[in-house]
């Protein structure tokens, strides 16, 4: 005896998807930059150096004197011997007036006048030591210096950014499909095979 049998066959529907990546460039141009840098200022004030080397002493030690100045140095031993016979004279009066002290100041003062004191002999350096006076004053320098601030111009420039937007496409790659066999199936007498 033969058993009804349904036999059923099917496949699945399948999907197709195709896609395009997106594509995005940015390149970024350097910023425009313009540095300038002026010169600092220097401005340099010098005062020149004085050098004075005075030797008249020297010259007149050595007895190089012009006629005024010997008329001077004449002029000034002479009054300064003036001055200390005056004081001597002064001095052994006022010794005269008081004579009642005793001590004899007639025959004391005659004794120191008659004998004068010995000129003294050395050997003697012409001209005198440091007889030429130098004098020195270095310059002076004054530095004034202004630095100048540096001027920077910078204009930065835009990003370019190119953008291609992706894309993906759908499809069917495989219909579905059913498929359904039936043998001995009597219907109403009927031997009946479907197939769908």
């Amino acid at each position: 005896m033969r058993l009804p049998q349904i036999r059923m066959e099917s496949q699945p529907a399948l999907i197709s998807i195709q896609t395009q990546n997106a594509t995005q460039t940015i390149q970024q141009p350097k910023a425009d930059q313009e540095i300038l840098q002026p010169k600092a200022e220097i401005t340099i004030r010098t005062t020149p150096s004085r050098l004075t080397i005075d030797q008249s002493k020297a010259w007149h030690d050595m007895g190089l004197r012009t006629a005024k100045q010997l008329h001077e140095d004449a002029t000034r031993q002479g009054y300064q011997k003036v001055m200390q016979g005056i004081s001597r004279r002064v001095r052994e009066g006022t010794e005269q007036m008081k004579i009642e002290n005793g001590g004899d100041p007639l025959l004391r003062q005659a004794v120191n006048n008659a004998n004068r004191p010995e000129k003294q002999f050395n050997i003697g350096w012409v001209p005198s030591p440091f007889a030429v006076d130098i004098d020195y004053q270095p310059s002076d320098v004054h530095i004034d210096v202004r630095a100048n601030a540096p001027i920077i111009n910078n204009r930065p420039n835009k990003p370019v950014i190119q953008y291609q937007p992706g894309y993906a496409e759908t499809g069917i790659r495989q219909e579905a499909d059913l498929h359904i066999d039936f043998e001995n199936l009597y219907f109403r007498g009927f031997q009946f095979e479907m197939s769908i």
